[in-house]
């Protein structure tokens, strides 16, 4: 816990040049989701939201509505930007990044031609696998109709 506190007040950059591609995704990421956090409390300000944070006296001068709808959601929106820079560079986590990156590397990954194939196979097993399920059903409504009649026909005997 003290590293965590410690790391989010300074400004390094841990192995800045290894596992970048993974680092800046997992900053955009997190930036995303400060940007739509900011942007939601911005909709949604109420002005007695801002009137917390302008001192009455200077109420006349800067309006509370304007804090709470722009100035607000704006150092939301630094404080999240800051949050994800600090946390893609804290070592543990920047080392986990890095190593995926190092992993993402390694992979095979199928070419063009595979890819299509195996994209068919599934298709064709999707729609294979539907034409079954529509049998089942038909087959299965087309059941119970018969039981239903039947059964209508025995208690309407009664």
């Amino acid at each position: 816990m003290a590293e965590l506190i410690a790391g989010i007040f300074t400004a390094s950059r841990y192995k800045r040049n290894q596992g970048k591609v993974a680092r800046q995704a997992t900053f955009f990421a997190l930036l995303a989701v400060a940007a739509v956090g900011a942007w939601t409390m911005s909709s949604g300000a109420s002005p007695e939201l801002g009137e917390y944070f302008v001192p009455p006296a200077l109420q006349d001068k800067i309006s509370p509505a304007v804090v709470a709808r722009y100035v607000l959601p704006m150092i939301v929106l630094a404080i999240g930007a800051w949050a994800a820079f600090r946390v893609v560079n804290m070592p543990k986590f920047a080392e986990f990044l890095i190593s995926v990156e190092n992993e993402m590397g390694k992979v095979s990954w199928p070419s063009r031609g595979e890819l299509f194939r195996a994209s068919m196979v599934v298709l064709v097993v999707i729609f294979f696998m539907t034409a079954i399920l529509l049998g089942y059903d038909l087959f299965l409504k087309w059941f119970i109709g018969v039981l239903l009649d039947l059964f209508g026909k025995i208690v309407s005997l009664f």
